[in-house]
């Protein structure tokens, strides 16, 4: 395997080379540099001791988790023993010291614990019952064959980051496979992004709730070709309970664009989108204090990506779903107006409006839709 090296944040990194990074024998996409900087930045605002990245390939997550936030002790884990083998070169290229192995396990006890292990990744966590205060599940694909096991082995008012990565099915391309692996019916087309994004929260909330917990929603968002949610834990029945008040169901009108919610385990009307989760998106202090730390300097991998994400996430409504004013225009046959007028007229008539990072011609707002296509119609 021919190496090359790579840097990202603090972390160097051996990565093999390839023709592209899906022939590689060790997974390494460079385009999720981002996603990497955005959880580096939520640990240096919560800042958990024991952190878990369950499946690692070549250990970069891990790797800046040790060199760029508080964690103590860092877990890196893979399947793969190229994987394995890899992760122990990366971890002695960024820090000195000799590496301790036994029985697929090796460790290295430095300024900070960094163990490497080289396990099936729901093994590991069945193994490490309520130990972690953060769970990072980045999987090539759908997290959820994980996704129990992680609730499992994460502390009960621990952290859990999820990524998915499976657009088609949460996007409505594939719907049977939405409903097999995400037990939700997805909404194809202009809000399929926040939907999606929604319906991941929505099975987190659910699965969570299996084992007597709630979740409060850190940040929830998509982007490029992801969807990304951070929870925590919050522990007791009720708790649980008080989640799964958020669920519910979109109705969407195609002809009009027109959307509507409805709060509740089950749908009251025939072409329910759903379930999905209906709460915040945001805790909006954590989101400001990473926002702040991006523009203090914080040193990233992508650091003008960071804080253009993090502007439009913290500026954004936090409400549900949008209004696409490009694909309203062409339902009601005007011209595409810009957004920025639209959200400053709905201002003025005593409603609130911002844009959202989920569609670029999208604006978020608490106006009915019928104040909404008026306002269209009459900039």
């Amino acid at each position: 395997m021919e190496l090359f090296e790579v840097v990202e944040g603090k972390a160097r990194i051996l990565v093999p080379k390839a023709e592209s990074i899906y022939d590689s024998p060790v997974f390494y996409n460079p385009r999720m540099a981002l996603n990497r900087d955005i959880v580096v930045l939520l640990l240096n605002v919560l800042k958990p001791k024991i952190v878990l990245d369950a499946l690692s390939a070549t250990g970069v997550r891990g790797i800046r988790f040790a060199l760029e936030t508080p964690a103590e002790e860092i877990w890196l884990n893979d399947i793969s023993e190229e994987a394995y083998n890899l992760m122990k070169k990366n971890v002695l290229l960024n820090f000195s010291g000799r590496l301790l192995e036994e029985n697929g396990r090796a460790i290295l006890e430095n300024e900070k614990k960094i163990v490497i292990n080289h396990d099936d990744a729901n093994r590991l966590m069945a193994e490490k019952h309520r130990y972690f205060h953060f769970i990072d599940l980045d999987p090539f694909g759908s997290p959820m064959e994980f996704l129990d096991t992680a609730l499992r082995s994460v502390k009960r008012k621990g952290i859990l980051g999820v990524t998915a990565t499976d657009g088609a099915p949460l996007c409505g391309a594939h719907p049977k496979a939405c409903l097999r692996k995400y037990l939700a019916v997805p909404l194809r087309g202009e809000l399929c992004h926040e939907v999606g994004t929604r319906i991941l929260v929505g099975v987190i909330a659910r699965y969570a709730a299996k084992y007597d917990l709630g979740i409060e929603v850190l940040l929830a968002y998509y982007k490029d070709h992801y969807f990304r949610a951070f929870v925590r834990l919050r522990d007791g029945a009720k708790k649980g309970d008080e989640s799964l008040e958020n669920l519910g169901y979109i109705y969407f009108d195609e002809k009009t664009g027109k959307f509507e919610i409805e709060r509740g385990f089950l749908p009251t009307k025939p072409n329910a989108y759903g379930p999905v989760w209906l709460g915040p998106l945001k805790n909006e202090e954590i989101v400001a204090q990473m926002f702040e730390l991006v523009r203090e300097g914080f040193p990233l991998a992508k650091s003008r990506a960071a804080l253009k994400l993090l502007h439009m996430l913290h500026e954004e409504l936090d409400i549900p779903l949008f209004y696409d004013t490009h694909a309203i225009g062409k339902r009601i046959k005007t011209e595409t107006k810009k957004l920025g007028e639209i959200i400053k007229a709905l201002w003025q008539m005593g409603y609130r409006a911002s844009r959202t990072h989920f569609s670029p011609t999208g604006i978020k707002t608490d106006a009915p839709y019928e104040v909404f296509v008026e306002v269209m119609k009459k900039i």
